[in-house]
């Protein structure tokens, strides 16, 4: 995919990207475990959908240096919506994948930024603020930065469902046919683990966990993890094996073994 931008362009891109999480950084860690007030975005009193003060100062601020560096491409994000551009490339933004996390004060939450074109991701970051690990994958990068230091990232090698980890964020995945879905891969795999956000899809770039498995999710919540792990050698996809970057039903997996065991079992619940 490198070969149809120009080495500059991709210095630009991957030092824009590190510039929004350099600023998203402080305005969600300045609010992280003080007390923020939570609004429900849902309005109905039924369901749970939080967005805070953070969540929204995040998104400003890598607003403003897209406007600054890049104005010529189109914005995709969580709490302000879409904004046209010319490019061709969109920078899909999400200011805090975990907001449930965030405000229980628990560290896994994160900063997703990526940029798409009309294939789809072509270089992710997660960054998370509070533990202070940037992952970012995408144009021969797959790196991990961190207080250990940088090293690169791969996904684990190819074994067998039973001796595998699953994760997903929520124990009730989504309809009764995903959790169905989602539980016969469960029942199979060595380990389950559940709440993990965003930090989930890092675990399998960095070769930790094999699966992770979801249902429901926004464009926001997965282009940048689908550049990470690609680029670690994973494979993401939906649950027919199609596109996975408009989000809804999510398999990401450490290698293409493993995601074709799991795959089979997702189809044959619907």
């Amino acid at each position: 995919m490198t070969g149809t931008y120009s080495p500059d362009l991709i210095r630009d891109i991957v030092a824009t990207a590190h510039a929004l999480a350099d600023a998203a950084r402080p305005e969600t860690l300045r609010h992280f475990r003080q007390g923020i007030g939570v609004d429900d975005k849902t309005g109905d009193g039924v369901g749970f959908d939080p967005v805070t003060e953070a969540d929204r100062a995040a998104e400003r601020a890598m607003r403003a240096i897209l406007a600054q560096r890049r104005p010529a491409d189109a914005i995709l994000g969580e709490e302000y919506g879409a904004k046209s551009g010319t490019s061709g490339l969109t920078w899909v933004l999400d200011p805090i994948d975990g907001t449930r996390a965030y405000i229980a004060g628990t560290p896994t939450w994160g900063v997703l930024i990526s940029v798409r074109d009309e294939h789809g991701p072509i270089f992710g970051v997660i960054d998370q603020p509070y533990i202070g690990e940037r992952f970012e994958g995408g144009f021969g990068i797959a790196r991990l930065d961190g207080p250990l230091g940088e090293s690169r990232l791969a996904t684990c090698a190819s074994r067998a469902l039973p001796e595998a980890i699953v994760m997903t964020t929520f124990p009730e995945i989504g309809s009764p046919a995903e959790q169905a879905g989602f539980e016969a891969v469960s029942r199979k795999a060595r380990l389950t683990r559940y709440g993990m956000d965003c930090y989930a899809y890092a675990l399998v770039a960095l070769g930790q966990v094999d699966l992770v498995i979801e249902a429901g999710l926004n464009s926001y919540d997965i282009c940048a993890p689908i550049a990470v792990i690609e680029a670690a050698g994973g494979v993401v996809t939906n649950w027919q094996g199609g596109p996975a970057h408009e989000g809804g039903r999510v398999i990401a997996a450490a290698n293409a073994g493993i995601h074709a065991e799991a795959l089979e079992l997702l189809r044959q619940t619907g």
